[in-house]
């Protein structure tokens, strides 16, 4: 079976560069199963090359949007990412990144000035409202990209002037929702709560 680089839901694709994750979150859907709505998530033959993305793209503009979000964490491919991002706004098309917010940790670097310009909204997964709580439900594999990690992210993102919301997954629920909701307020960074995804 043919690996699946791109998958579309609704009116937008989804990009699926990587399987690894610095993250092992005990509400991903990936340790459900093997498939999301009908598309096999795991790569077995290696991560995409951005060309071989970009060829499964063909017209961007027939999306709201192009969402770098599948069963890993896109920030591993940043190179990649910025590479298929250039060609979707060339397209006239809008993209869109959901990430951890692990991506300096991983890269080495703050990479929010690259996203700028690149990215036209960055979803950082908050998900706790403090250190104890998110390492019990996101279980990062390392101590450096962990809750401090994620939060620094996001200010590093809006201090660059990069479009952001911090996202909860509505399963923690409601007062964590609510002092989550806290932390983006005083962040003044929207917070979007979405719906747990089940296999």
């Amino acid at each position: 079976m043919k690996d699946v680089y791109t998958y579309k839901i609704g009116e937008n694709l989804y990009l699926n560069l990587t399987n690894r994750c610095s993250n092992r979150c005990t509400f991903c859907v990936r340790d459900e199963s093997a498939e999301y709505e009908g598309y096999p998530l795991w790569l077995k033959g290696g991560e995409p090359t951005a060309e071989q993305v970009i060829a499964e793209i063909g017209d961007a503009k027939q999306y709201k949007e192009i969402v770098f979000c599948g069963y890993g964490e896109p920030t591993y491919r940043l190179e990649e990412m910025l590479r298929i991002a250039e060609y979707v706004h060339a397209c006239g098309g809008k993209t869109r990144l959901n990430t951890n917010g692990h991506g300096n940790a991983i890269n080495g670097r703050n990479i929010a000035p690259e996203l700028k310009g690149a990215i036209d909204l960055v979803n950082v997964s908050l998900n706790a409202p403090d250190k104890a709580r998110y390492e019990a439900l996101c279980r990062p594999l390392k101590e450096k990209v962990s809750f401090d990690e994620m939060i620094a992210f996001a200010r590093a993102l809006k201090a660059e002037g990069v479009p952001c919301r911090f996202s909860v997954v509505d399963c923690i629920g409601a007062v964590q929702v609510e002092e989550c909701r806290g932390i983006a307020e005083k962040e003044e960074i929207p917070l979007y709560v979405r719906e747990m995804i089940t296999a």
